[in-house]
């Protein structure tokens, strides 16, 4: 059983909250009776929905979900016009298309998901679910106190203050390791944020998106989330 409004996003009639209004208004109908209760569940493979009197075509098939390990030169992107490697490269044995979920730069590498569920997609990267993203980062020199006090407050970039971080000090020295974690997606804010406090950075790998965990999986390998963290993820940001 799936909820109306999510299965009406699925197949593209409208948004979720597009969705509830065309259910609010009465405009959707389930076996031949109006319905206008938004909590309600239907199975795609044995209802018939009609929206404006139009059965509804779903798509086939259940959503998919893959954690990849991007490493450093792949662009997060499924083609580049200037023929760099891409993630797609390393989608072997996938037929369904799916797409990345947010960004990973090209020199960074890490846990990047993949899916074809459009609308989890969409609140894992809306700022107002604030989804934490963790990085370790191996950073010029080794940072003083102050230096990740700072980071913890927030910062300014581009006029703006950056939202306070988790900081921890992985392993000090002339070359440093430091985890962040942060729960905005400015482009290179890792990296700005460290440059702002005097540390640039070497080399930048995510290690947590959300409630995933890259754990020990090789870079560029591919595997498909389990239902249990898939299950995670959507009670992370309230979906159903």
């Amino acid at each position: 059983m799936e909820r109306l409004n999510k299965l009406l996003a699925r197949s593209g009639v409208a948004s979720r909250r597009g969705a509830d209004r065309l259910i609010e208004e009465g405009r959707v109908t389930v076996n031949g009776s109006v319905v206008r209760e938004l909590g309600t569940r239907v199975d795609p493979e044995a209802d018939t929905v009609k929206v404006d009197g139009k059965r509804l075509r779903t798509p086939p098939g259940a959503y998919v979900y893959f954690m990849l390990n991007k490493p450093r030169g792949v662009v997060t992107t499924l083609s580049d016009p200037q023929g760099r490697p891409t993630v797609r490269d390393l989608l072997r044995g996938v037929s369904r298309r799916v797409y990345p979920v947010g960004r990973l730069d090209f020199q960074t590498e890490g846990l990047l998901l993949l899916t074809d569920d459009g609308a989890l997609a969409r609140e894992l990267t809306h700022p107002s679910c604030g989804v934490p993203k963790t990085y370790r980062a191996k950073v010029r020199g080794k940072p003083e106190p102050e230096a990740l006090a700072r980071l913890r407050r927030g910062l300014t970039l581009d006029g703006r203050r950056t939202q306070p971080a988790r900081v921890s000090m992985i392993r000090p020295g002339a070359n440093s390791w430091v985890e962040v974690t942060i729960a905005e997606g400015r482009k290179h804010q890792v990296r700005r944020m460290l440059d702002a406090v005097g540390h640039p950075v070497a080399k930048l790998r995510r290690i947590g998106f959300g409630t995933l965990v890259l754990g020990d999986l090789p870079s560029g390998s591919l595997r498909p989330l389990t239902t249990v963290e898939v299950a995670r993820l959507r009670r992370a940001v309230g979906s159903p």
